[in-house]
């Protein structure tokens, strides 16, 4: 009998697991939009850091090269947040057309990544084709823009409040983020 529960448990959160996934890959073929503002959190006194890695991959339509201010912000749900105020280095090569950027970030340890915001000031131009973003505790995720971004505005996506990309609604998953704790919440589990 505990063999026949164990097996129905254990199919019952491959099942879930699957229907998350399709889920993520959905929502996040959805275009961007405008964000007429975007409160950028302070996170001097963070408690813990975790490390992202976040993969831009320009556009083999964007102009050749952009000397435009890139900033990048996404967070969770419960309003952590990272925010990079300059991605970019003219001096790089970053961003030109049919490229990827790969950039190790450090910010607070997210939940479950639901927003992700770009903004680009200048002249120039550019075009992000998409972007994905890996972390230790959170599942990856990639936001799909192929559009050309427009100038000094945030511009992208915001899933937290949709109810297509789950999140945990409480209990231990909201208060304490350990390793093996946030993977289990990140996994879809509530505690």
């Amino acid at each position: 009998m505990l063999i026949k529960i164990a097996s129905i448990l254990i199919l019952f959160a491959l099942f879930f697991i699957s229907i998350q996934a399709d889920d993520d890959k959905l929502i996040t073929s959805l275009p961007p939009h405008k964000l007429n503002s975007l409160k950028i959190q302070n996170t001097d006194n963070l408690r813990s850091t975790c490390s992202y890695t976040v993969s831009i991959r320009t556009s083999c339509s964007s102009t050749r090269y952009t000397r435009d201010k890139i900033s990048l912000a996404f967070g969770d749900a419960y309003g952590y947040q990272v925010y990079v105020q300059r991605l970019d280095d003219p001096s790089s090569g970053a961003f030109e057309s049919c490229s990827t950027d790969t950039y190790q970030i450090s910010g607070p340890c997210i939940s479950r990544i639901c927003y992700l915001y770009l903004v680009r000031v200048g002249s120039d131009g550019w075009k992000p084709e998409s972007i994905t973003v890996y972390g230790y505790y959170t599942q990856s995720i990639t936001f799909y823009y192929n559009t050309f971004l427009p100038n000094g505005v945030w511009y992208g996506f915001d899933y937290c409040n949709s109810g297509s990309i789950a999140k945990p609604l409480g209990g231990l998953c909201a208060i304490a983020c350990t390793s093996v704790l946030c993977y289990i919440c990140n996994m879809g589990f509530n505690l």
